[in-house]
């Protein structure tokens, strides 16, 4: 798992802080499948046994309620550990009783000397049934909980026991003082321990919205509370750690605001910072933060390689924003050695395949997987030759385990895309087409159902499905890639879309971006026609560069052709004596224009042809031949170049 040492590190350190030390809300920031659930779960693995920690899952098809989802974490964190006492929650529980089932009053009066017989039948009652109040939320909210992808098995059978025994009766006499706290809180009116749980019976039962939202800041600031004063005693741990999956859904991000909240509240009240690790997920950017450019937000994504509580100190706002408490970390794609790491632990025999496989995927961990999955296909043809390399050129459109019935193009897509509308997929398969999803939008919107231009540029910019830290807005690599292979279904659609681009480029004088397009379109003469008359007029390098740009245009060329057979069709070898320098660049555009597609050329077999066609030119040019020549040893003697972890 990529950036799993600084993650791992930033947890470890957080964890040693002693009582009271300001710990971040770390977030986890990727598009679906950057694997922010191995993330918890390798988090789990490597702390777990040691460290009281909880773990919830907010997009497990479960309305989980800020009341849900402290008592499952309650639940959780009262695991009993051999070096350390129970944890436990006394005002979490209460103020969850308290506000639990309606009161039975005729008067306040009456109520508030009813309140504590009434909350006591209320706890006998869940005890009787359940063992324990806290158990009682399994049965409404139980589908949060669970292992996350990549969780060890000692981890899933911990998060098992923490459901099953995690609870705790009531402790002390009454209550054990609890009720003091609610009556001392300043969002409660009343001062009277009794009145002051009836006033939070009546805002869940007859409250405004407000009140309601009051009732949730109260909770949290009881649960945080507990926390403190569980660390206070002889043998209790000095930390617990929070592990929050899929907080992009509402329930999510309405918990991460009342903690934000409850954080911001106790610091601009001079009261000690809670001691919980708080580790959180998602999959869009999200609303808290403003709009999906960031730049409005005083935070940047940071890579995880660079995390730590140094970083996090130095970087953030003072304590009266919500902000102060963010560290937004942007999970980052594998890296080559990591690619073939992970081939070489999973399956062995395909460890030759990791160069193709980055190149493919660019490294998106769930792209890896999926591409793996079918590599592993029983009707594989065995490794080496044409017979593969043909096989391979074909992948997206195999059958995969898993999804019988659709192919990993279809079945990476509806993962990726996962609630964009079918209006908006297919519009986004047009846009594609263009390099800057932004200029595509704008370009293709009379072809667009609906004109979804900006808005659908907005909403995948907000899923984080754009390459990170590049200039002009592009679509992941392997998104981009899928789509393309949707688009070229349709040689109609294909055509039309780039020649629309080719036609504004070129309006806007921007020959490369037209060219470019014009290769995708098929119309090779003339790209070849004005890369040969360029061929002379630039400067050796300034030739390679564009040639390069142009000739990393997508193609829709037959997948049942083998590289070589396809560069037969596209640049036949001339006669010795007939060779000019259209001839021989001509090859080379093609040759360079299949090899820029992992899926045109998988074995990368097309290198050498490269190296002679740049050798060919070489001695044709007569001056200015050192880069040419350095060209042609790249492609012969190539090494793939190494891929690092971004720099923050």
């Amino acid at each position: 798992m990529r950036g799993r040492n600084g993650i791992m590190a930033l947890v470890a350190e957080c964890l040693d802080q002693p009582s009271g030390t300001e710990r971040p809300v770390t977030m986890l920031v990727g598009p679906r499948g950057s694997g922010a659930s191995e993330a918890h779960g390798a988090i789990m693995g490597r702390f777990g046994v040691d460290h009281p920690f909880a773990y919830l899952n907010f997009a497990a098809g479960q309305a989980l309620l800020p009341r849900y989802a402290l008592a499952l974490i309650a639940r959780q964190l009262e695991r009993k550990l051999p070096q350390y006492r129970v944890s436990r929650f006394p005002r979490l529980t209460l103020g969850l009783l308290a506000s639990d089932r309606e009161l039975r009053m005729t008067t306040r009066a009456e109520g508030r000397r009813a309140v504590a017989r009434q909350l006591d039948e209320f706890r006998q009652q869940a005890e009787s049934r359940y063992g324990d109040y806290l158990a009682a939320f399994l049965e409404v909210a139980g589908s949060a909980l669970g292992a996350p992808n990549g969780a060890p098995a000692v981890v899933a059978t911990i998060l098992r026991d923490a459901a099953r025994g995690g609870g705790r009766r009531l402790p002390g006499q009454r209550f054990a003082g609890a009720p003091q706290w609610f009556a001392d809180h300043p969002l409660v009116p009343s001062r009277d321990p009794w009145d002051a749980l009836l006033e939070l019976n009546m805002w869940r039962h007859n409250g405004t919205e407000q009140e309601k939202r009051n009732l949730d800041r109260v909770l949290f600031a009881a649960f945080l509370d507990d926390l403190r004063h569980d660390t206070a005693r002889w043998f209790a741990p000095g930390s617990h750690l929070l592990l929050l999956d899929n907080c992009h859904t509402d329930h999510g991000r309405l918990f991460l605001e009342l903690l934000i909240g409850a954080r911001r509240d106790a610091a601009l009240a001079g009261t000690p910072c809670d001691p919980l690790t708080v580790v959180g997920s998602s999959n869009r950017w999200l609303d808290n933060w403003g709009s999906s450019s960031g730049d409005q937000w005083p935070w940047r994504l940071r890579s995880p390689d660079r995390a730590s509580l140094a970083d996090w100190r130095e970087r953030r706002p003072s304590h009266d924003s919500d902000d102060s408490w963010w560290y937004p970390l942007r999970l980052r794609d594998l890296t080559l050695d990591e690619v073939r790491t992970g081939i070489e632990l999973a399956s062995p025999r395909h460890s030759g395949l990791a160069p193709f496989v980055y190149r493919l995927t660019r490294g998106l961990p769930v792209a890896v997987r999926q591409v793996m999955d079918a590599l592993d296909l029983s009707n594989a043809p065995r490794r080496g030759g044409e017979e593969f390399d043909l096989w391979l050129r074909s992948l997206p459109g195999h059958r995969v385990r898993g999804t019988p019935h659709a192919t990993l193009a279809d079945a990476a897509l509806d993962h990726l895309l996962e609630d964009f509308s079918a209006a908006q997929r297919d519009a986004l398969v047009r846009c594609a087409a263009a390099r800057d999803l932004a200029m595509g939008s704008r370009v293709l919107g009379a072809v667009t159902p609906g004109g979804a231009g900006e808005p659908l540029f907005n909403e995948v910019r907000s899923r984080l499905l754009l390459e990170s830290d590049r200039a002009e807005p592009r679509l992941h690599p392997w998104l981009r890639r899928l789509l393309l292979w949707r688009l070229a279904a349709d040689r109609g659609e294909w055509d039309a879309v780039h020649e629309l681009l080719s036609d504004h480029f070129e309006a806007e004088g921007r020959w490369v971006e037209a060219l470019y397009h014009r290769l995708a379109a098929h119309r090779v003469d003339e790209v070849v026609a004005h890369l040969t008359d360029r061929f002379r007029e630039r400067s050796a390098t300034e030739w390679i560069a564009l040639v390069n740009a142009v000739t990393s245009a997508p193609n829709r060329l037959p997948s049942d052709r083998p590289s070589l057979a396809l560069l037969g069709d596209l640049a036949p070898e001339e006669p010795a004596q007939s060779i000019t320098d259209t001839s021989v660049i001509r090859g080379l555009v093609c040759a360079r224009w299949l090899w820029s597609d992992p899926l045109g050329d998988p074995g990368l077999r097309l290198n050498s042809v490269i190296a002679a066609k740049y050798d060919r030119l070489s001695e044709m040019r007569g001056s200015d031949i050192v880069a040419l020549y350095d060209e042609a040893e790249r492609y012969r003697r190539w090494r793939h170049p190494l891929s690092a972890p971004d720099e923050g």
